[in-house]
C-alpha cells in the first residue's frame, strides 16, 4: 500500500469484505427462508455468523484507516457525511412505506377490516401503557446522546462515557419493553391489516434500535481506547444523527399507530 499521494483522496484497498457481506446476506435470506418453511435454524444461524464477522472485521479496516492511518482527511469526511445523510434518508422512506401501508388501510377500512379501525375484533394496546414508558426512554436516551456529544466536542471524556453509558442501557431497556410487548400481543402479525403493519413497522424500528444500541456500544468501545478526539469523532456522529432518526421514527410511530390508531 502507497503512503503518500498528491490527492486527499482516499483509494480503498481491495478488500474480501463486500464478498463476504454478500454471501452472508444471502446464507441469512435463505436461513430465514428455510426456517419458515422447515423450521430449522441451522442456515439462518450461519448467516447471522457470517455477517456479524464481516461486520467486525469491515468496521475495524475502517476504524483502523480512520485513526491510526489517517486516510481521513476533509474530503474524505466531507463524502462520509454525504454517504450517512443519504442512507438515514433512504430509512426514511423505507418507514414511509409502511406508514403508507396503515394509513391506506385505516383511513378507509375494507369491509373485509368490518369497514372499522382497529379491525372487529382487534383489541389494540392502550397507548399510555408500555408504549408511553417507550417513548419516554427514547426521548430520554435522546438528551444523554447529545450530552455526550456535547461533552465530546468540549474534551470532557469522563462525561462522554457517562452519557454513551446511559445511552446505550435505555436502547437495551427500550429493546426489552418492546419484547415483552410482543409476548403479551392480543394480536398477531397474521391479524388483518392492522396486525402486517403494525408487527412491520414497530419490528423494524425495533430492529434499528438494536442496529443503533450496537452502533453506540461500538463508539463507547471506541471512545474507551481514545480514538475520538473534539475535532475528529464522525464515527460517533454518525452513531448520533442515526440515534435521532430511530427516536423520530418512534414518535412518528407512536403518535400514529399506537395512539391514533387505537
Amino acid at each position: 500500500m502507497t503512503t503518500h499521494s498528491n490527492h486527499p483522496y482516499h483509494l480503498v484497498n481491495p478488500s474480501p469484505w463486500p464478498l463476504t457481506g454478500a454471501l452472508g446476506a444471502l446464507t441469512l435470506v435463505s436461513g430465514l427462508v428455510k426456517w419458515f418453511h422447515q423450521y430449522d435454524m441451522s442456515l439462518l444461524i450461519l448467516g447471522n455468523l457470517i455477517m456479524i464477522l464481516t461486520t467486525i472485521q469491515w468496521w475495524r479496516d475502517v476504524t483502523r484507516e480512520g485513526t491510526y492511518q489517517g486516510l481521513h482527511t476533509l474530503p474524505v469526511n466531507y463524502g462520509l457525511r454525504w454517504g450517512m445523510i443519504l442512507f438515514i434518508a433512504s430509512e426514511v422512506f423505507f418507514f414511509v412505506s409502511f406508514f403508507w401501508a396503515f394509513f391506506h388501510s385505516s383511513l378507509s377500512p375494507a369491509i373485509e377490516l368490518g369497514a372499522m379501525w382497529p379491525p372487529s375484533g382487534i383489541h389494540p394496546f392502550n397507548p399510555l401503557q408500555i408504549p408511553l414508558l417507550n417513548t419516554s426512554i427514547l426521548l430520554a436516551s435522546g438528551v444523554t446522546v447529545t450530552w455526550a456529544h456535547h461533552s465530546l466536542m468540549e474534551g470532557n471524556y469522563s462525561q462522554t462515557t457517562q452519557g454513551l453509558f446511559f445511552t446505550i442501557i435505555l436502547g437495551v431497556y427500550f429493546t426489552i419493553l418492546q419484547a415483552y410487548e410482543y409476548i403479551e400481543a392480543p394480536f398477531c402479525i397474521a391479524d388483518s391489516a392492522y396486525g402486517s403493519t403494525f408487527f412491520m413497522a414497530t419490528g423494524f424500528h425495533g430492529l434499528h434500535v438494536i442496529i443503533g444500541t450496537t452502533f453506540l456500544a461500538v463508539c463507547l468501545y471506541r471512545h474507551l481506547l481514545a480514538h475520538f478526539s473534539p475535532n475528529h469523532h464522525f464515527g460517533f456522529e454518525a452513531a448520533a444523527w442515526y440515534w435521532h432518526f430511530v427516536d423520530v421514527v418512534w414518535l412518528f410511530l407512536y403518535i400514529t399507530i399506537y395512539w391514533w390508531g387505537s
